[in-house]
């Protein structure tokens, strides 16, 4: 007791910061989550990553949204908790009177570092518009609309606000993960809220859509990470690089798009190319998995970590295949579900502990031992469970 107030120290609940009460006049306790989860479950780290709070809020809201078994309070108390951390800390006055996310801060919410790019803001949006979904918090919803105006105005007006300095030897490029964030934040902010809505973010979407599109070349044989503005293969490491984890993410977001909107032709297109493209190129035909990094030359990728099998690309690969069966019902898309689902199950969930590792070797073997890092928090492994469970209730569902 201190002053009649309990001090509490507990290191996490769960993930979650318990905070410590502390004396003054202005007490407060810092909550947010912790992600850097050795294999025993112990912190070794307190930072806390703003992509990975807002993940984590995004998450703990729309399973207690949309699932009964996780509509309990304590549930919807941990939201908050990410929540108000997020609202408090997250967002600091950058140049010009523009907000910026941080990228990590410290336990107690201090900034540590400032990227210069959009996806702190990213999900701070998803965090902030899931909550206010969850809550009925109006001023949430502001707040994830006002931010997002911020998005578009740096990725199509002036990315100045950013911080990025203007190099002459800088050649501008569209990076997929520029327009894939800002579609799925179209969808995340339009769910459900009419046609008025819709259609306010509508050429947003269509927008994004195309700017996607524009990384399928070499005669569609390939999805690039990075091409030019004007849609053309850049030179170097940087043009050849693909990733086919973000490729099938990118199919699965197109194919939620083609659904809202009812067009077949980019539904075609985001199978074809986004699903099983990627799928086929991306697919180690040696030891089973999902490379990391590849270069459509067939050169080694810079990237030293390649040729590791990471637990993400696997995620967004069950939903992109099962989210293409479900729409087309074609039984070699179940297949290639299948193979991954194998591969998967068999290597990145933790028997002895639970959860999954997340880093393993090309042969499968893991590499890295930890189950949450700076990258690994609650998000991919839950998200992608989350919506293969609601596909397969679907498939279940309407069964002749």
């Amino acid at each position: 007791m201190i002053n009649g107030q309990q001090t509490e120290n507990r290191r996490a609940d769960g993930l979650r910061d318990t905070g410590g009460t502390l004396l003054t006049v202005q007490t407060y306790i810092p909550r947010g989550f912790f992600t850097c989860i050795g294999r025993d479950g112990k912190v070794f780290d307190e930072l806390k990553y703003v992509w990975l709070q807002g993940r984590q809020v995004w998450m703990y809201c729309r399973l207690y949204r949309t699932m009964d078994r996780f509509h309990k309070p304590e549930i919807l108390e941990a939201a908050k908790a990410g929540g108000t951390f997020l609202r408090k800390f997250a967002r600091i006055m950058g140049s010009g009177g523009q907000w910026k996310c941080a990228f990590c801060l410290t336990r107690e919410g201090k900034a540590v570092k400032i990227q210069r790019t959009i996806f702190s803001e990213c999900f701070y949006v998803m965090a902030m518009d899931e909550l206010s979904r969850a809550t009925g918090d109006t001023d949430m919803q502001l707040e994830a609309e006002q931010m997002m105006e911020q998005l578009i105005y740096w990725v199509q007006v002036d990315s100045s606000g950013l911080g990025r300095p203007h190099l002459p030897g800088d050649v501008p490029t569209n990076s997929m993960a520029v327009p894939m964030m800002l579609l799925c934040l179209v969808q995340q902010i339009t769910e459900g809220r009419g046609q008025k809505v819709a259609e306010k973010y509508r050429d947003l979407g269509n927008w994004c859509v195309q700017q996607i599109l524009q990384h399928v070349q070499r005669d569609g044989t390939a999805v690039l990470e990075n091409v030019s503005f004007d849609g053309t293969e850049l030179q170097g490491c940087q043009g050849r690089l693909q990733n086919p984890g973000h490729a099938l993410e990118a199919g699965w977001f197109l194919l939620q798009y083609s659904t809202q909107w009812g067009d077949k032709e980019l539904q075609k297109t985001a199978i074809s190319k986004f699903v099983e493209v990627p799928y086929q190129s991306g697919w180690d035909k040696e030891h089973g998995g999902l490379f990391y990094f590849l270069d459509v030359d067939g050169n080694c990728p810079t990237q030293l970590e390649w040729s590791m099998k990471l637990w993400w690309p696997h995620c967004e690969a069950l939903v992109a295949f099962l989210m293409a069966y479900q729409q087309t019902k074609k039984p070699e898309l179940l297949d290639m579900f299948s193979q991954v689902y194998e591969y998967t199950f068999n290597h990145f969930p933790d028997a002895e502990n639970g959860e999954w590792f997340g880093y393993l070797t090309q042969e499968g073997k893991v590499a890295l031992d930890f189950k949450g890092g700076p990258f690994k928090g609650f998000f991919h492994v839950p998200r992608c469970l989350y919506m293969c469970e609601r596909i397969l209730d679907d498939l279940l569902s309407n069964k002749a």
